[in-house]
């Protein structure tokens, strides 16, 4: 199993239209057919310089991963809303 997970550290002044049509986004990737798991959120406020928000998902496959990368939605997702709503960005896939 592989799991993605990427951290956003959000812009300032990102709308909150912005951050609820990147949720609604993330929500339809979570129902992919590829897609094992997906979990996204928040962060939780206990410690400081932490980043904002977090993907975690897991896929049966490096393929399945793979896919999910360069599937139409998530990619118009990144381009349109992430991207240009983002100050940082971190990410890592690792066996599970």
């Amino acid at each position: 199993m592989i799991r993605h997970c990427a951290m956003f550290k959000w812009a300032e002044g990102v709308s909150d239209e912005d951050m609820a049509a990147i949720r609604a986004g993330l929500d339809r990737l979570a129902t992919l057919e590829f897609v094992a798991d997906y979990t996204h959120g928040p962060d939780a406020g206990l410690a400081d310089n932490d980043y904002d928000y977090v993907v975690v998902a897991d896929f049966d496959t490096v393929d399945d991963y793979r896919a999910y990368t360069t599937e139409a939605g998530h990619r118009r997702l990144i381009d349109d809303l992430i991207r240009p709503n983002i100050a940082g960005r971190a990410g890592i896939q690792y066996e599970h």
